[in-house]
Formats: structure tokens, C-alpha cells, sequence
């Protein structure tokens, strides 16, 4: 009875390995567009739930995060690309 029971609990599944089974299926099943939809769709109902005052608040605490994670150059070069970036954008360019 002892051997059974070990074999059953061998054969069962995490929950992470069924939810990585589970996104493969679904990942060879769909393409890009579908990612997209249900983001945009997500996003929307997210958006009705929320208020501005929540998306502050996670603004601020992934920049917080994000600023103990990274030190004064990343910023630096973060900054400067994004500067090359809208400078290539310009319709007036000098």
C-alpha cells in the first residue's frame, strides 16, 4: 500500500510545472495577436478597476525599486538613449 501511495504522489504535478505545461500548450497554440489581445483587453478592464491614484502608486514603488537597484550610470545611459531617440524623431531637425 505504501509503494501505491509514493507512486501516486511521483505521478502528481507542481503547480508550477502544470502552470509552465499549460503556457507552452497555450504559446504553440496562439500567435502574437493573441498576446496582444488579451493584454490590450486586460489592460482595459484593469483600467476600470483603478484609479489614477493606484497607477501612481505602483510608479512609484517600481521607481523606487528600480532606483536601489541601479546606481547613477544606468540613468545616465537610460537618459542618453532616450534623448538620441527623441532627437531622431523630430520633424524640425537642425
Amino acid at each position: 500500500m505504501t509503494n501505491q501511495r509514493s507512486t501516486e504522489q511521483e505521478k502528481k504535478m507542481t503547480l508550477e510545472e502544470a502552470g509552465r505545461k499549460g503556457g507552452q500548450a497555450t504559446s504553440k497554440k496562439h500567435d502574437k495577436q493573441f498576446y496582444e489581445q488579451i493584454g490590450r483587453k486586460g489592460g482595459k478592464a484593469t483600467a476600470q478597476k483603478h484609479s489614477s491614484e493606484f497607477y501612481r502608486e505602483i510608479g512609484r514603488k517600481g521607481g523606487k525599486a528600480t532606483s536601489e537597484k541601479y546606481d547613477k550610470q544606468f540613468y545616465e545611459k537610460i537618459g542618453r538613449k532616450g534623448g538620441e531617440v527623441r532627437a531622431g524623431n523630430r520633424t524640425n531637425k537642425v
